[in-house]
């Protein structure tokens, strides 16, 4: 066994220890996803990113083309991903007690896909649309029939580009593109995710840090933290002198606050922890 192997295993060791006997809330991010196909932000051959501004999709017909357009080619490969041993691994241990719930600022649903129970979704799911105006609401592949209705065209388009986190690809066909109404009232759709330069919701982050509060600590699993909404809740965490456990490749922003910090792949590390976890309970 190579030392970084044996480093690596003994920060399981001690995360399960810190975590044994304790209700643990936890916190995920694009990494965990990672081993289902899905792409992180910020990762070794992450695709560069032009993020959808709230201002722009509102104000500008040409962005909500493109949009429109650049998410639907990616949507097929994005809703087929399933989830990985890390999902599962939370799902199991949710379902033994030994997790509280989990926030998620991914937006693929996998949690749900995996059982998980209690998931509070902080940014969103890209499987549900709502118009923005009467408030309907559809499913995702709902609208993607809609799409291929009204843009009969684009069954023959091919993805140009890699796949981004959200599920939306890099197009450069926009300008024939009908853009899908509300069948309602022909308002605006949108879909139930946070765009850049949009908050997340009051009621939503009251949920994610409700469930902190009834947690006895808090494992970070996947995510550099560069986003402010998941690191306001690890400073809630370590505010109130919970165990933070951090799983991640690469560095991230709540490093020092780590009761543990282990640096490795989420979906095995995770594996690992709740077998541990619940050999121990046993």
């Amino acid at each position: 066994m190579d030392v970084v192997q044996s480093e690596v295993e003994e920060l399981i060791e001690r995360a399960i220890e810190t975590l044994q006997g304790k209700r643990t809330a936890v916190l995920t991010g694009a990494g965990i996803s990672t081993d289902s196909g899905i792409p992180d932000y910020r990762g070794e051959g992450a695709p560069k990113t032009h993020p959808m501004t709230l201002q722009n999709f509102l104000e500008s017909p040409s962005y909500r083309q493109r949009y429109w357009l650049g998410s639907h080619l990616g949507w097929g490969r994005f809703a087929g991903a399933r989830p990985n041993a890390g999902h599962t691994a939370i799902a199991r241990a949710e379902e033994s007690s030994a997790f509280s719930g989990v926030v998620t600022q991914n937006v693929d649903a996998l949690h749900h896909k995996a059982g998980s129970l209690r998931v509070v979704d902080l940014h969103g799911r890209l499987d549900k649309v709502r118009c923005i105006h009467c408030g309907q609401a559809y499913t995702r592949d709902a609208i993607a029939t809609t799409i291929e209705q009204l843009n009969p065209w684009i069954a023959g388009e091919q993805l140009e580009g890699k796949m981004k986190p959200d599920g939306d690809v890099e197009t450069s066909l926009s300008a024939d593109f009908v853009v899908p109404p509300c069948e309602l009232c022909e308002g605006l759709l949108k879909p139930e995710v946070v765009f850049f330069g949009e908050m997340v919701p009051f009621s939503v982050f009251d949920q994610a840090a409700g469930l902190l509060e009834r947690s006895d600590a808090l494992l970070v699993a996947g995510s550099s933290l560069v986003v402010n909404t998941g690191m306001r809740l690890v400073t809630l965490a370590h505010k109130r002198k919970k165990p933070i456990v951090i799983i991640n490749r690469g560095p991230t922003k709540a490093d020092r606050m780590a009761t543990v910090r282990i640096e490795g792949g989420t979906s095995e590390t995770l594996d690992s922890i709740v077998q541990g976890l619940r050999s121990q309970a046993t």
